[in-house]
């Protein structure tokens, strides 16, 4: 078929005939549906369509663990040791500086090694990108990041018909975790407390420790008092950071800033905004259980 796949047709069906016909795709059908969309196989409309569709059904865990299989599949693992894998949303932050840079050089003589991937700007937020920060800004030497173009070609070259669709699908949840340096150990930030199971489903088993923190604007980071949960041996416990509690009073932004002011803010940080990294990078140490709670991952830092 010249200008789409006939077969993918019935995926969309799956997704595209109303709440009344609609269904889950087996795991099967998943992973032949996601094979086509990495392929091309299927349109540029054909994918757009789907994706839309499939957010709107709305996706299930057993959809993105076979959506998550294929991905694997066409990803470039580097291993990476002792590393500690972030996981950021494609969408950018609109309202406050990235924290991972100031974080990672503070956990450098640890021998800790931090990993963050990035790529092209993917909807809704318009936000400055993991990729901007990397491409911009010297990092430190323990700071690894790997771009999508190299690690995950196929699923970069879907950036133009999403950025086309303009809309948040079910491929946003999927790339914030990519594995690429098959880590033992992952933080991810969550926007909804029912988001947190669906996470620990979808990626709890690819990891030692998943650390899932209701961070500033759907990052891993911590800003203000937020909640966060520890899966660990499919157990889930649930904990309460509160900056104050460490003498921190940060203003975070609830305003757009611009790529510019975002970046000139790591260039030059504020004692403020340095101690908010070191709370980071204190989680950090606890999430990797080099400190056996928050408190301690503080003190070791100098705190």
């Amino acid at each position: 078929m010249a200008d789409g796949s006939q077969t993918f047709i019935r995926y969309l069906k799956c997704v595209g005939t109303g709440a009344k016909h609609n269904r889950d795709l087996t795991p099967d059908e998943m992973r032949d549906a996601m094979r086509q969309m990495l392929s091309g196989e299927a349109s540029p409309e054909q994918t757009a369509a789907f994706l839309l569709g499939w957010r709107l059904k709305p996706e299930s865990v057993e959809e993105f663990r076979a959506a998550l299989d294929v991905l694997d599949a066409h990803t470039r693992h580097t291993p990476v040791k002792n590393g500690l894998e972030l996981g950021y949303p494609f969408d950018g932050k609109a309202d406050n500086p990235y924290l991972f840079p100031l974080a990672a050089q503070m956990v450098a003589h640890r021998g800790l090694r931090v990993v963050v991937s990035g790529g092209a700007l993917q909807p809704a937020k318009g936000g400055v990108t993991v990729r901007d920060v990397c491409r911009t800004l010297p990092m430190p030497g323990n700071l690894v990041y790997f771009d999508r173009e190299n690690y995950c070609p196929p699923l970069a070259a879907l950036s133009p018909v999403r950025q086309k669709l303009g809309l948040r699908t079910g491929l946003n949840t999927l790339e914030r975790l990519p594995d690429v340096g098959h880590c033992d150990t992952a933080l991810i930030g969550v926007f909804h407390k029912p988001y947190v199971q669906k996470y620990v489903e979808i990626f709890g088993n690819r990891y030692k420790r998943l650390v899932i923190v209701k961070g500033n604007e759907g990052t891993p980071e911590v800003f203000g008092k937020c909640r966060l949960w520890l899966c660990e041996g499919g157990e889930v416990t649930e904990h309460t950071i509160d900056p104050k509690s460490f003498g921190i009073d940060y203003a975070k932004s609830f305003e757009r800033i611009d790529a510019k002011t975002s970046l000139a803010m790591l260039r030059e940080p504020s004692e403020g905004l340095m101690r908010l990294a070191r709370l980071n990078a204190a989680l950090w140490l606890w999430a990797k259980g080099e400190a056996q709670n928050l408190e301690e991952g503080w003190e070791r830092l100098g705190g």
